[in-house]
């Protein structure tokens, strides 16, 4: 064997990177000529190396390689470690790639094999002298096709750089390969794990299965599709007896993360579900520790059906309700409980966690307990297990208050204002008309934010309602203040309890009085008249006697219904008719002034109870406005309730936020 050898190290002085050519990836196939030989010329004669090739067999125990010499076949394992992969290590199974150097003989084969690194090469051959350089290089004549070539020796530089590769390589292995500790806990406990069966010693014992909420953020609560929306975590807790261990076995490991898709998982659903994914969605690492306990605490976001009361709309509060159960196993193989239920009762007072809640704008969370159902089905004698959440909130009214209920209060109050305005302006119906239209497109914005429902009327519905109805009939009071307004003599008679009434008992009630000016100015033109027809003007002569011109003369009946005027035909004695006829005239213009005062004494009186209506209704109007704005709104319940919200209590979202403010 020694002499093989040294033959072998005198005769095979050519690197060649040879790899496998047989199967995909190995590599490509070195050509062979006719009879299975390679193409290469002939050696010199005493040569004792026929054909080599190099097997690999891949086993635990590392790489066999196999040298065929002539007559003898020596066989070599070796393997790399995987800490040094440049270093050799026997009986190991790391990676890493072996380069061999090859010659030809004239009748041997080229064989399949693998890379050896180069920077520790099996056998050290000695270098090659010219003779064999050119002798390979040339062509043989009895070669058929193609002609190996020789690869040029690797440079000290690149073997250096290589080996520097392979040593960084070697440090950063331990690194990547993790916790040695970890990964056989992992392949001991899940190697032959069933994540299909429920994890109990027995089929008919029961597994407890604790679960709590976590609020992270109240997304929205759609009043129109009655949706509340959330982002919570659902903590579930369980004991799984094949998921024990000891610490000191695997280097004092006491807790592990695993894939959830890896362990048995109760299938708690959301049985209020408004959306498509009833489970979680987001298959989160579960936290399993040495005891056998099992947390999982995936995140996801909720849409849950919620039963929305618009009574008290904006000031409401609604109770919505999230309900969790196990949608496989009843309550004789899952006993689903509140993780921080007492035992003996069914209720939690706080049974959602709020320590990292975000406050909503618009929501103040009053109260969150947690109630466990056990409910029995006609078709089953095993109950079914059920806990449910109820959140309960109240709605912040600053928004609706400044936005909805002010300018309906202000267009109500405007309503008021129809009654003070003069009835001689001519604009009362404009006003109120304008004042009833301007309700109707606040209605038709606010009804885009009340939702339509059809079991109650909301209490802003109310109110905007309640102010139209207001506006409409402050219209037909305004329409007949002033049919009152324009009433004359010649058009209606004034009934004597209109006058006693509306002239003499309400003005006094509502604080009104009429001014006197007129009265004197009635004494005055009286007095006047009587002292013109006391004066020369009058019918009894001063000078020639009494004249009664009304007796042989045509009266004031008469005059008017001649359209021209008849000169007298009584002879006076004395006084030329001039005189007389004048003073005639005079004592008609006085006794028209006269009608006249009279006809616009009984309109002033019509005005003046125009007037009284209107104060009258201005102070009914009035009333309805306070008392109708104060028995809608202030009917709803959140206005008393002073309890604090827990989110402001119990959020350290919130804390940190004051603290940093």
């Amino acid at each position: 064997m020694r002499g093989q050898a040294r033959s072998v190290s005198a005769d095979m002085r050519e690197p060649v990177a040879a790899r496998c050519a047989i199967g995909p990836g190995h590599g490509p196939l070195l050509p062979l000529v006719q009879g299975g030989h390679s193409s290469a010329p002939p050696r010199q004669a005493g040569a004792t190396l026929k054909c080599r090739s190099r097997c690999h067999q891949s086993s635990s125990l590392g790489e066999t390689t196999t040298m065929h010499n002539a007559g003898a076949t020596t066989t070599t394992h070796s393997c790399l470690s995987p800490r040094l992969p440049h270093t050799a290590a026997a009986g190991t199974g790391c990676r890493g790639q072996k380069t061999s150097w090859f010659g030809r003989s004239g009748s041997g084969t080229w064989s399949h094999v693998r890379p050896i690194p180069e920077a520790r090469p099996v056998w050290s051959w000695r270098a090659e002298d010219a003779t064999d350089a050119s002798r390979r290089t040339k062509k043989s004549p009895s070669a058929g096709s193609g002609v190996l070539r020789a690869r040029p020796p690797i440079s000290t530089s690149h073997k250096l750089l290589l080996a520097s590769f392979l040593v960084l390589v070697g440090l950063l292995a331990p690194a990547e390969c993790g916790n040695p500790d970890a990964k056989r806990l992992y392949d001991d406990l899940l190697s032959n794990y069933n994540k299909l069966v429920r994890p109990v010693v027995n089929v008919t014992d029961v597994l407890t299965v604790r679960i709590k909420l976590k609020l992270s953020q109240l997304i929205d609560v759609n009043l129109k599709n009655q949706i509340m929306t959330t982002n919570l975590w659902v903590e579930q807790y369980w004991f799984d007896y094949k998921l024990i261990w000891e610490p000191e076995e695997y280097g004092g490991a006491k807790m592990l993360h695993v894939p959830s898709d890896h362990i048995w998982r109760p299938d708690i659903v959301l049985y209020n579900n408004a959306d498509g994914n009833f489970e979680v969605t987001l298959s989160t690492k579960a936290t399993l520790h040495m005891n056998g306990l099992v947390e999982w605490k995936p995140p996801a976001i909720y849409k849950s059906s919620c039963e929305i009361d618009v009574e008290y709309f904006p000031f409401d509060e609604q109770t919505c309700v999230m309900k969790f159960g196990s949608w496989t196993y009843d309550g004789f193989q899952v006993d689903l409980r509140h993780l921080d239920e007492i035992e003996g009762t069914n209720v939690v007072d706080i049974g959602v966690d709020l320590s990292e809640f975000y406050r909503s704008v618009e929501w103040d969370i009053l109260e969150v307990p947690a109630v466990r159902h056990e409910k029995f089905y006609t078709c089953c004698d095993e109950p079914y297990l059920d806990i449910t959440f109820n959140i309960t909130m109240r709605r912040k009214t600053l928004f609706y208050t400044v936005n909805l209920i002010i300018p309906c209060m202000g267009i109500s109050f405007l309503t008021v204002l129809t009654f003070y305005l003069p009835s001689d302006s001519g604009e009362k119906v404009t006003l109120s008309i304008s004042i009833l239209i301007s309700l109707h497109v606040f209605f038709l914005l606010v009804v885009e934010i009340i939702p339509p429902t059809s079991l109650v009327v909301p209490l802003l519905g109310k109110y905007l309602i309640f102010a139209m109805i207001l506006v409409s009939i402050s219209i037909c009071v305004t329409v007949l203040v002033l049919n009152v307004h324009f009433r004359s003599p010649q058009t209606h008679k004034m009934a004597p309890w209109v006058r006693r009434v509306f002239i003499h008992i309400l003005p006094r009630l509502l604080i009104m009085k009429r001014p006197q000016y007129q009265l004197k100015h009635s004494s005055s033109l009286k007095s006047e008249f009587k002292s013109m027809t006391d004066g020369p003007f009058s019918t009894t002569c001063r000078i020639h006697g009494s004249t009664n011109i009304h007796e042989d003369a045509y009266t004031l009946e008469d005059a008017d219904k001649s359209p021209t005027f008849r000169p007298f035909q009584h002879n006076l004695p004395h006084c030329s008719p001039e005189v007389h006829r004048t003073c005639w005239c005079v004592n008609f213009i006085a006794e028209h002034t006269r009608l006249k005062e009279d006809s616009t004494k009984v309109k002033e009186d019509w005005k003046y109870v125009a007037m009284v209506l209107d104060r009258l209704f201005l102070w009914i109007f009035t009333l309805a406005v306070l008392v109708g704005t104060a028995g809608i709104i202030l009917q709803a319940p959140s206005l008393y309730d002073d309890r604090v919200p827990l989110d402001k209590l119990l959020s350290d979202v919130y804390r940190q936020q004051r603290l940093n403010v």
